[in-house]
């Protein structure tokens, strides 16, 4: 079957619906919605807090020459029996198949009284309380110095933010309190790097300390990284199942169990995946080969992902990679210091020349003249 006159409409610019979209354009048409204009690295979100540091790349240079239409505006509702997408500046898309790829945002719950968006996560009326997704916003905060700041979670994320700021700030007094263990998910010899390491820092860490509010902290500025929640509530509103979990219930092809015109990818689907760029990307593929399998009246695959290794910045000289079994249980030996730091680095920045070589390749399959 010739798919060249499909439309798949991607929901989301980011690791996974980049990823799919890339994917499928060689072999179809491509609307990608998103409202933004630029590519966001969130694996180097912590490092936003460093002045001078940016971590995005322009959509247009990653799909100049592949044929996928970008659309700048958010999808506010999805018509699942007519198979259309409504976007909030009032367009009606109309798709043979939908891959929703809308990620996570920081799970800040009940953290103040401020109001937050369901969908985006942004959060309003509240001056003290920040994110990684508001590191851009956090470092201004930090530059009318000094004071004190506590960061809220012990796993990655919160311990990447402790020691980016202790390293790149150190007129504040920082601190980082966790419910559980720092880095549970590491092994001891892990764990007992980031404890040194962040004691080094100056990083005051309190593990065992549970914070149910921002309330509760004597401190000028708290950087909740607690969790993260999918962006489901678009998904919710149009009927489509959701799991235990608040992601969307999906098949072992990454199709949803509702409406199997309809994918879902990354942090938004419901896989047994952890929320990861290392595991965004490959459900992106997998759901796009799979999209082509299914247009094609041909089997699809189920998704087959094997961790190897999790990998942790600790300010710019130093880091953790810690190798880990496809389970993702962490094996016993780590590798730490400049070394982890230069790995890290360029396991991160390979998702964007990932990226890249995948555009490239979507580049030399458009006909000339098109």
């Amino acid at each position: 079957m010739n798919t060249n006159a499909q439309h798949i409409v991607v929901l989301g610019a980011g690791y996974a619906g980049l990823s799919a979209a890339l994917r499928l354009a060689p072999h179809v048409r491509v609307t990608l919605v998103a409202p933004n204009d630029h590519f966001v690295e969130r694996v180097r979100l912590h490092q936003l807090v460093t002045p001078g540091t940016e971590v995005t790349v322009p959509l247009a240079r990653l799909l100049r020459g592949t044929g996928i239409r970008h659309l700048a505006s958010r999808a506010v509702d999805l018509d699942l029996a007519s198979r259309q997408v409504l976007t909030d500046d009032g367009h009606a898309l109309a798709y043979d198949r939908l891959v929703y790829a809308l990620g996570s945002v920081t799970d800040t719950g009940s953290v103040t009284d401020a109001d937050t968006d369901t969908d985006t996560g942004t959060r309003t009326g509240d001056e003290k309380v920040y994110t990684a997704d508001s590191a851009a916003a956090l470092r201004k905060r930090l530059l009318d110095g000094p004071g004190t700041l506590t960061v809220v979670g012990g796993g990655l994320t919160g311990i990447e933010l402790a020691a980016e700021t202790a390293e790149s700030h150190p007129d504040w007094q920082v601190g980082l309190a966790t419910s559980g263990t720092l880095g549970a998910g590491l092994s001891p010899k892990g764990r007992d790097h980031i404890r040194r390491t962040l004691t080094a820092m100056g990083v005051r860490v309190a593990e065992g300390r549970r914070v149910a509010s921002a309330d509760e902290l004597d401190t000028d500025v708290a950087v909740w990284a607690t969790a993260m929640r999918p962006v489901t509530g678009l998904a919710a509103r149009a009927g489509l199942e959701l799991d235990a979990s608040g992601r969307i219930a999906v098949d072992p092809t990454l199709r949803t169990v509702t409406d199997p015109a309809v994918y879902a990818i990354g942090d938004a689907a419901g896989t047994y995946l952890r929320m990861a760029c290392a595991t965004a990307m490959p459900t992106g593929s997998r759901a796009a080969a799979n999209v082509l399998a299914d247009l094609r009246s041909r089997q699809a695959r189920p998704l087959d992902f094997r961790y190897v290794v999790q990998c942790i910045s600790l300010g710019r000289r130093d880091g953790l990679i810690q190798p880990v079994r496809a389970d993702d249980s962490p094996r016993s030996w780590v590798l730490t210091g400049r070394s982890a730091a230069y790995v890290k680095e360029q396991i991160v920045r390979s998702t964007v020349r990932f990226l890249g070589s995948a555009a490239a390749k979507a580049r030399r399959a458009v006909p000339r003249g098109a």
